[in-house]
């Protein structure tokens, strides 16, 4: 039987280990993936840092990119969208895994079915152990959707799809066009990178980015963003904003999006994803101003696929391979970590296929 290699998380101060372990047989509906490359997500240090808990042993990382091994014999040998799928295609696939005939489901939230399984989140047992980007192999469960995806596209691009860029597409969903709209964006991290460029491909008028890091705001100029706020400066916002988006989980940063909304303005949060202080809300703000708060976890699939496209046309567009700032060998994913924890970049990658 053939072996994978894989790096255990065993808790926020042990060592990585790395194993290696029998790929096992496919069940009904699995595909096998060879994981080309692996991006580390804030999630997964979050974790890696005690600040996050999941169940030990794990494999971290689920912004993953890989090429078909195989399938399950009884596999249709299809994507979501119908396409044929064949040994060695280029494949990205949602970050969970659910029933699509739930209720959840069918309500357009697939992530928040009951049975879910997300990737690089799943506990290692002595059966199943390929679930995270930090391995050689990963095995696709049944209810994950696929997608099949250029080879054109940089592996360190293709790999934030099923993370950052889908979840960004969602909450453009949830924003309505942004078409000669006015927004901000609190948090200039890869989400707000990532949501500056749809904004403006989808033709906002203005899009404004807040942050305290004066690097990163420079930085998102180059995806579409044309007016700085350095929050540190106390920075004089204005006030007839159409979308706040929040990315940053500050209490802050929604309080100041909710100030800066115009009358019948939306605020979409999507970067609350941790435990902090509760968010001050003017109810007479949002009534007499018919102000909207919508908030999105993960994406559903209508997002992931909207996600695909957004990159296959823009990816060349913006510079999403330059934030991938550092590269490093499955071997040194323990050196990654160190690095992504102290320098702080955008993101670091892991090439499993090098």
């Amino acid at each position: 039987m053939k072996k994978a290699t894989l790096i255990v998380f065993k808790g926020a101060g042990e060592a990585l280990e790395e194993i290696k372990t029998d790929i096992p047989e496919l069940k009904p509906g699995e595909i096998l993936i060879r994981n080309q490359y692996t991006t580390i997500c804030g999630s997964d240090l979050h974790t890696y840092c005690g600040l996050r808990h999941e169940a030990v042993p794990t494999v971290l990382g689920h912004e993953i990119v890989g090429e078909i091994a195989g399938f399950h014999p009884d596999h249709n040998r299809k994507d979501y969208l119908g396409s044929a799928l064949e040994i060695g295609d280029r494949v990205t696939w949602s970050i969970f895994a659910s029933d699509a005939t739930s209720e959840k489901a069918k309500a357009g939230m697939p992530q928040k079915a009951e049975g879910l399984f997300k990737y690089g989140h799943a506990q290692v047992t002595a059966t199943d152990a390929l679930h995270g980007g930090l391995s050689t192999h990963c095995v696709l469960k049944k209810g994950t959707t696929v997608l099949q995806i250029s080879k054109e596209i940089p592996l360190k691009v293709a790999a934030t799809i099923n993370c950052a860029v889908a979840t960004v597409a969602g909450a453009v969903r949830l924003s309505g066009s942004l078409s000669g709209k006015k927004v901000l964006i609190s948090g200039v991290g890869l989400l707000g990178l990532v949501c500056a460029a749809m904004c403006s491909a989808d033709g906002a008028k203005e899009i404004h980015v807040a942050d305290l890091n004066e690097e990163r705001l420079k930085l998102a100029e180059l995806f579409g963003a044309n007016v700085r706020h350095l929050l540190n400066q106390n920075p004089a916002l204005p006030a007839d904003i159409d979308v706040a988006f929040d990315m940053s989980g500050s209490p802050d940063a929604m309080e100041m999006g909710l100030n800066a909304l115009t009358v019948g303005g939306t605020a979409v949060w999507i970067g609350a994803v941790f435990k902090t202080r509760s968010v001050a809300v003017n109810a007479e703000q949002v009534v007499r101003k018919l102000n909207t708060i919508k908030g999105l976890h993960n994406y559903n699939y209508d997002d992931f696929v909207q996600a695909v496209k957004f990159i296959e046309n823009n990816y060349s567009k913006f510079p999403f391979e330059a934030l991938v700032s550092a590269e490093f060998a499955l071997a040194d994913a323990a050196t990654a970590f160190n690095f992504a924890v102290t320098d702080k970049p955008i993101r670091v990658g892991i090439n499993i296929a090098q």
